[in-house]
């Protein structure tokens, strides 16, 4: 017999499983959640952790004294490649890598190749091949906005998260160039248009029957915040979204529709699939809204119609220069090892086939109508009692404080730093307190259960994109303008060489599928006997190695009195607009070459006698 005195003891986490319908993580007590609490080691930067809580009165940030973290001529902005990265996903970007460079100016730094993120290599010896050490962020070494370019698999999220503790950190990661384009010309309009959305911020609370986790949110968390912003922030119009309004159909207009503000901040259960589940890659980290009945009436597999995923985006969705806050489990990313059962089950399960981003964000950020420009979330579970706790009550400075931050004008990664200081005192209180017990002391359950969860929550915050946005919003005594629609342009790769036969150029690009694709057309002589006939020939392959094929996707010949000869292998040549672009273009330039050569002969020829 359970009384109801026990029954409010026990401690409920976010995260719903969608295979099962139940909590990711069941209720427990906090004598239980103490015991294993007992047995976590402590953290390998302890060091630096301490250090960073020792600095914390000073008001740098994570940078050195004296830098201005609001600009990027001071503070600089770098790019870190794994140091094996594919070339073509910097050319992807080279529209935003050109933009930065332009405004860090001798703070800018591109770490690639042998100089990128080694496989294997710590956050410590990364920074000490790139002359940089423990202590504040120095911009003459190492920038202070850093951007992560590739997958958790192979830039791990630890690596990320130990240099987001002297850094601002953001990290992108999409399946293809043309989403790697969308994200860089994104930010590049929003930035030098410029772009000036009204000052609206949008809350939205989801507080699902019977369930004691999202209540909180919505009561303690969400509630606060636009409390201290209606009291604090002249000039925002703050709007709260929550309980019954909080449906998946609302999410959608803040999404990409009608309402969508420029700061969103959101509070709910996110989705979770076990290893192996079709839905994990796409779904794990979705937003499970108000249409969830909750856990007393719903004890089967949670269909779609419950959460926002990020294939619920809108194909004309409109986000431009919007920036959101997701508190939901798995919001920002999982990794592969689950962090809890390592100490919990005495063995570190794997919890997915690789470590990944969450898909809701990745697809924000490079929507092709025009992309968010970041979102912070939540790499594992995030821990709900983290900012309420028995006892101790409401703990929501750090996020008040990223938003007010955000919504002053602050890039997203200085922003998010009181999380990063939040860690690093919560991480030096905790192994302090474990050391004690180790040697005796008795420790209250519930408090050390409230220090550990709100120390694994502080550390799991990450930025998915660019940790140098900004809101893009109008001043407070200017006209705001319309969210536009960008129209994007399919990237593509493209090279031009003369060889001796002639001009030859190539395009590299994917295909709609995703599949990597080389066209390459040349302008070349018919033959040694034919000299009056010029082809222009297109080959189209998907053997990046060797792009030349036996059979050519167009061929055209071009004869000296200017008649054309087009053949096409329709199926390739027809297979993507930008095949048949290059063939024509070489086309026109073999005619222009052709013209003149003409034009050559016909001033080389002597006169008539008069």
């Amino acid at each position: 017999m359970v009384n109801n005195e026990e029954v409010q003891e026990l401690l409920f986490f976010n995260g719903v499983n969608g295979e099962s319908g139940e909590y990711d993580l069941p209720p427990m007590t906090g004598e239980e959640l103490s015991d294993f609490i007992q047995g976590v080691s402590q953290p390998e930067n302890l060091n630096e952790l301490r250090f960073r809580f020792e600095q914390s009165t000073q008001t740098h940030l994570g940078v050195k004294e004296g830098v201005d973290v609001k600009s990027l001529e001071e503070a600089g902005w770098g790019v870190i490649f794994a140091s094996d990265a594919d070339p073509t996903v910097k050319e992807a970007l080279s529209d935003l890598i050109r933009h930065r460079e332009k405004q860090a100016g001798q703070h800018f730094r591109l770490y690639e190749g042998a100089d990128g993120h080694r496989p294997e290599e710590s956050k410590t010896k990364f920074l000490a091949r790139h002359g940089a050490g423990p202590g504040p962020a120095d911009p003459e070494k190492v920038p202070y906005y850093l951007l992560l370019v590739g997958s958790p698999e192979r830039i791990p999220y630890r690596f990320q998260s130990q240099l987001d503790v002297q850094y601002a950190v953001g990290r992108i990661h999409f399946d293809t160039l043309d989403e790697y384009a969308n994200y860089a010309r994104s930010i590049v309009e929003a930035e030098t248009k410029p772009l000036k959305l009204p000052r609206q911020v949008s809350l939205f609370g989801v507080a699902n029957p019977n369930d004691r986790a999202t209540e909180m949110s919505a009561n303690n968390l969400i509630a606060p915040i636009r409390e201290n912003l209606e009291a604090e922030l002249a000039g925002w119009t703050t709007s709260a979204i929550t309980r019954e309004e909080a449906t998946k159909e609302q999410l959608s207009h803040l999404l990409g529709g009608d309402q969508t503000p420029a700061l969103l901040f959101s509070a709910s259960h996110g989705m979770s699939f076990p290893k192996g589940s079709a839905r994990q890659l796409p779904h794990q980290g979705a937003i499970l809204c108000q249409d969830w009945p909750g856990p007393q009436d719903w004890h089967q597999e949670i269909p779609q119609d419950f959460y926002f995923a990020g294939d619920d985006l809108a194909s004309d969705a409109k986000l431009l220069g919007l920036i959101a806050f997701f508190f939901a489990c798995y919001g920002a990313g999982t990794p592969l090892l689950d962090e809890f059962a390592k100490q919990a089950f005495k063995n570190r399960a794997a919890i997915t086939e690789q470590a990944f981003i969450a898909q809701l964000p990745a697809k924000m950020l490079s929507h092709p109508k025009g992309g968010a420009l970041a979102v912070i979330g939540h790499v594992e579970r995030a821990w709900g009692y983290s900012f309420m706790w028995p006892k101790a009550g409401e703990q929501t400075g750090v996020f008040t404080s990223t938003v007010r931050r955000l919504l002053t004008g602050y890039p997203v990664g200085a922003a998010v730093e009181f999380f990063n200081e939040r860690y690093a005192e919560l991480s030096t209180v905790l192994s302090d307190e474990l050391e004690e017990i180790e040697f005796g002391r008795l420790a209250d359950p519930y408090a050390l259960s409230g220090l550990w969860t709100a120390n694994n929550d502080a550390r799991g915050y990450a930025v998915i994109g660019d940790p140098a946005v900004r809101l893009p919003v109008a001043d407070v005594d200017e006209t705001a303008s319309e969210r536009p629609t960008i129209v994007m342009q399919p990237f593509e790769i493209s090279t031009r060489a003369t060889t001796e036969d002639g001009e030859e150029a190539t395009v590299r690009f994917q295909t709609e599928s995703g599949d990597d694709m080389v066209a390459r057309s040349a302008i070349l002589p018919a033959s040694d006997a034919d000299l009056k006939m010029v082809v222009v020939v297109t080959y189209l392959t998907s053997d990046m190695a060797d792009p030349e094929v036996d059979t050519p996707a167009a061929i055209t010949h071009l004869k000296l009195d200017g008649d054309l000869e087009t053949v096409l292998r329709q199926e390739a040549a027809t297979s993507d607009e930008r095949v048949l672009a290059l063939h024509q273009d070489m086309v026109r330039q073999a005619i222009d070459a052709r013209l003149a050569y003409l034009e050559l002969i016909a001033k080389s020829k002597p006169e008539k006698p008069q």
